[in-house]
This record gives structure tokens, sequence and C-alpha cells, in this order.
């Protein structure tokens, strides 16, 4: 039994007596303990050893104590899984050496064992849910599927993905067969994650926002849908998709046990288009967490009282700055914490 399981209990639209918090990358470069393991090891090292991943994974449980972890992992692992071979390099983020262009590179890819492949996931799961004893539930995560296309078509990141979307536009047939694929290859994944200890399962739909809605329609969410779908009778699933306000209402018709939200989009807008009912997530500009302590402490309540204090988890609006003064992300989920009280 879980020793503090308000997240899932939120999750489940119960009655909580103060919000969950936790922080997108909360597992992360604003912490010194992280930056120390990134400067001794390479990023796909810290991913694919157990032990290093679960150590990261539980070091803001120590040090911050959100009330939920989130296992240190990427979601490049699932494109690399498939045989599309990615680089991260400093300052310039996920590189694709060999982008994918045309049907012939979608033929290259596959669906593989994910026991083969992504076996070191697991295995960093087990090891965290036994470094974290029952304190606080652990959640999984992937990339969504037109996500990890924006990086296996663009090559490396963009401000608009104009390269994926004009193959899109150009050969959609390419375009479904390996958003397909990338569908499929999660959800294999993320059940493996579930059976392996996960509590729960967020979907990161980072690029969503740069289709249109009708776009988002036909290369986003149906994907996403489709792991929802296979999901929801395994676990809670928290859907995020940055910028995608316009989809909010699509969404919350779907399985998906949680919705996240942006700072862009207000909590009375997201509450109206979701029907009011489903459990959201967000929407703290994670820029604001350089405000003055005392400052951030009276957003986050009047961001409780604008969602409401049930059918909420506290969250940032994207991941966590690699700049944020320590303390800080320490006052925003002490806020939390002190609501009410």
């Amino acid at each position: 039994m879980l020793k503090n399981d308000l997240f899932l209990r939120a999750l489940n639209n119960e009655t909580v007596e103060r919000p969950p918090v936790w922080m997108m990358r909360q597992a992360g470069r604003y912490l010194p303990e992280f930056r120390a393991l990134r400067d001794k090891y390479d990023f796909f090292t810290r991913c694919e050893t157990p032990e290093l991943a679960a150590e990261i994974t539980v070091q803001p449980i120590r040090i911050v104590k959100p009330d939920a972890a989130i296992l240190f992992s990427d979601i490049l692992v699932v494109p690399r899984a498939m045989g599309i071979h990615v680089e991260l390099k400093d300052n310039l983020g996920p590189i694709i050496p060999n982008p994918i262009r045309t049907m012939e590179d979608v033929n290259k890819t596959f669906v593989p064992d994910v026991h083969e492949t992504l076996g070191y996931v697991f295995d960093a799961i087990k090891l965290t849910k036994e470094m974290l004893n029952d304190e606080v539930p652990l959640i999984g995560f992937a990339g969504s599927p037109w996500t990890i296309f924006c990086y296996a078509v663009e090559g490396k990141g963009s401000k608009s993905f104009d390269t994926s979307k004009g193959f899109c536009f150009s050969n959609p047939l390419a375009a479904h067969t390996l958003l397909q694929k990338i569908t499929d290859t999660t959800i294999l994944y993320l059940k493996e994650k579930v059976k392996a200890g996960c509590n729960a399962i967020q979907i990161f739909d980072s690029w969503g926002g740069m289709l249109s809605p009708v776009d988002y329609q036909e290369f986003s969410w149906p994907y996403i849908n489709q792991i929802v779908e296979a999901l929801a009778e395994h676990t809670k699933v928290i859907v995020f998709g940055k910028g995608c306000w316009f989809a909010l209402n699509d969404m919350a018709k779907s399985k998906a046990s949680a919705l996240g939200v942006d700072w862009t989009c207000s909590a009375r807008n997201a509450r109206y288009l979701t029907g009011g009912k489903i459990t959201l997530q967000g929407n703290f500009d994670p820029s604001r967490l350089l405000s003055p302590i005392p400052t951030i402490k009276k957003m986050v309540h009047q961001m409780i009282d604008e969602f409401g204090k049930d059918n909420y988890i506290v969250n940032l609006g994207h991941g966590i700055l690699p700049n944020i003064p320590v303390d800080h992300a320490k006052a925003f989920v002490e806020a939390v914490k002190e609501y009410n009280q």
C-alpha cells in the first residue's frame, strides 16, 4: 500500500483534502545532484543504466518532496528501439542523422520486441519501486506518436516542424504508416511499463500545437487515442498536449483519466472545454518559478482556487527550467501542501 496515494485518488476523481503536486521534468537539470551525474555519464548511459535512472528518479522525492515520481527516461528511447538512430548533442538537443523522408525510409523502421530493445527501462522501474519503498506513486511516460514522428522526420528540434508537416501533406500514406508503427510500439512499451510497476502513464504531445485543429484530428489525436484505449483497462492515463487547448473537448470524451493544460489556457477555459468533470493537471508557467517565493506561493493558491481543490493535479504548464533555484521548486510544492491549512 502506498503511504501517499493522493495523486492516484485525484486521478480517480475522489474528494481530497488538497490537490496532489508534481512537476514535469522534476528529475532534471535544476538539481545539483542531477548535474553531478550528468557530468559523469552521457545522456543515454543515464537512461540505459537502471541504477542511474532509478537514482535520478528518486532525487526530487528526497529533495523537493512532490506527491509522485516520474521515471527518468526519454521519449526518444522509442524511435531508437524501432531502428532509428538518435544522438543527443550538448546545446543542440536530439539529432537524427538520417531522418525519415520517404516510404522506403519508413519501411526500414520496425515494431520491436520491447523486452529486447527496452528491457533496461523495465529494470529501472523495478529498481525505482524498491527505492521509493511505497512512499509515492511512479509515473511512466511516452511521447505521442506525432511528437516522435516530428523528431524522426525533421531530424532535430524545430520551431515549426515544417518538414514533418510537409511530409504528412505530400506523402500521407507514408506518414500514417510511420505513425501507426510508432503507436504500436508505444502501446507494447507502455503496457510493459505498467507490468513492471508504474502506477500511471502520461503521454506527452509536445508538438501537437504545431498542427491546425483539423490536422490534429488526422495526424495526432487518433493515434494518442489508440494508446489511451489500449492502456485504460490497465492503468490511469494522463494526456498532455502542449498548445492543444483546441482538442480538450475531444480528449475529455476519451478514456483518459486526466488532461494536462499548459499556461496559455486558463483554468476557466479548461474546465469549460472539458465539461467540468475530468481531472485536469497544470498549468503554472515554468518561468514563473523565477518569481520571488512569496509570489510563487500566492500564485499557486490562486491557481488551486481557480481550478478547484478536487479533480485537479497541481503541475507546471511544461517542464521545469534548468535555471530554477531549488528553493523555488520546493516553494511551489510547499505552497500546495500548505493550501487550506
